[in-house]
């Protein structure tokens, strides 16, 4: 900590992995008692447009000066700061989140701790500081990430579920910008268990594809574990569990998001794997969610249950699905992302089949592999040699391709 500075404290998130004896991203100070001029005089740069925020001269690390916040309008950019000399080092943690995160530190390693968050983090819950909680509603998503990050010995307290329901009564919900529900929820998506951050926001309206799943029923004998919400989540579960990557994460969420409107529509689930597309577009053009994610989302949603029946399918259709479908050869990458959401949907049936094999995903993969090998241009110019012309030399390309998984699958049978 710089000398030169009277009163500065390590705060946030640093305290709490502290104290939780995990290592902290980054770290971050308050500053009490200054000004902006004492704080560019020392040679800090500032960073902040919203409040001062510094970065130390030769650290880098962020300095912000003790603040205060107060609600001046809706969502979570109508605030008043206050970030005098004479806000107190209580008065900025008293606008924190969490109590987990309103604890400071000084520099002799004493934890100054007003919100009692060190009594919260031994009871592994997670609590509001103060009714200042509801001024901000990206706070819902933070605490739902914070259960995400930590599992499901941790638990939001009562009261703090209380605030979160007067925040969506009172409409604040509605003013979420979708660049920071998406921000969250990718976050969301990576932590250890991303399934309970789209259970503790259930019911908010936040994501409304998830909630239409609840209720709507699956046949038994595919799906022992209950409706599709309760099946999405498991499925969530699994590739998390696997430590499979973001890509394959938002698939294995939205793989069955067509399962509600197909039952909505017909009273079954027959169709779901198509309309489940447009509902992806939906809701990833609402929240500004990457293309790549809805990309590898509407392709798992239209071609899972195709993965799922590998062995049953003729050639000409497997090289459809790797070829035309998902457009594997020009986006290889794709076909591990795919494979991997389908091997979490199988598996994600409750506890007497997470563990079921799934060959499918490594046959799949294999095929795909033979025809990244196939040599095209010795195939073209064959094609060329025998007078073949235009729409002929996409289809000796194509017979090619399926005499190549043909084969494959030949040797494949011939080794059992």
């Amino acid at each position: 900590m710089n000398k030169a500075l009277k009163q500065v404290y390590l705060v946030g998130g640093a305290v709490r992995d502290l104290l939780l004896n995990i290592a902290s991203q980054d770290n971050d100070y308050v500053v009490i008692g200054e000004t902006p001029q004492t704080m560019e005089a020392l040679g800090f740069v500032p960073i902040g447009s919203d409040f001062p925020v510094y970065l130390h001269p030769k650290t880098k690390e962020e300095y912000a000066l003790g603040r205060t916040e107060r609600k001046s309008g809706k969502g979570y950019t109508g605030f008043v700061v206050d970030a005098s000399p004479n806000v107190t080092l209580e008065q900025d943690l008293a606008r924190r989140d969490l109590t987990i995160n309103s604890m400071a530190l000084d520099a002799n390693g004493t934890i100054i701790d007003p919100f009692n968050g060190q009594q919260d983090l031994k009871d592994k819950v997670l609590r509001h500081t103060t009714e200042a909680f509801v001024e901000d509603p990206v706070r819902v998503l933070r605490i739902a990430r914070f259960l995400a990050r930590y599992g499901s010995e941790w638990r939001i307290h009562p009261s703090t579920y209380a605030l979160i329901r007067e925040l969506k009564q009172q409409g604040e919900l509605d003013h979420l910008v979708p660049e920071r529900v998406w921000l969250e929820t990718e976050k969301a998506l990576g932590e250890p268990h991303p399934e309970l951050y789209f259970q503790a926001l259930q019911g908010l309206g936040i994501f409304p594809e998830l909630e239409q799943m609840v209720n709507v029923p699956q046949p038994q004998q595919h799906h022992p574990e209950g409706d599709v919400f309760v099946h999405t989540m498991l499925v969530l579960r699994r590739a998390a569990d696997l430590n499979f990557d973001l890509e394959t994460r938002f698939a294995a969420l939205t793989h069955d998001f067509g399962k509600a409107l197909s039952f909505k529509k017909r009273g079954n689930l027959r169709g779901h794997e198509r309309e489940g597309g447009a509902v992806i577009e939906v809701f990833c053009q609402r929240l500004k969610i990457p293309n790549r994610f809805r990309d590898i989302g509407v392709l798992t949603s239209d071609n899972h249950t195709l993965c799922h029946t590998l062995e049953q399918l003729r050639p000409a259709t497997i090289h459809k699905l790797i070829v035309t479908n998902l457009n594997a050869l020009v986006h290889p990458q794709r076909i591990v992302a795919f494979t991997q959401a389908c091997q979490c949907d199988a598996q994600g049936r409750g506890e007497t089949l997470v563990n079921k094999p799934y060959p499918q995903a490594a046959k799949l993969r294999a095929i795909h592999a033979e025809l990244l090998k196939l040599d095209k241009k010795q195939v073209v110019q064959e094609a060329l040699s025998s007078g073949k012309k235009g729409p002929a030399i996409d289809k000796a390309v194509t017979l090619a391709e399926i005499n190549c998984v043909t084969a494959f699958l030949a040797r494949e049978q011939a080794a059992q």
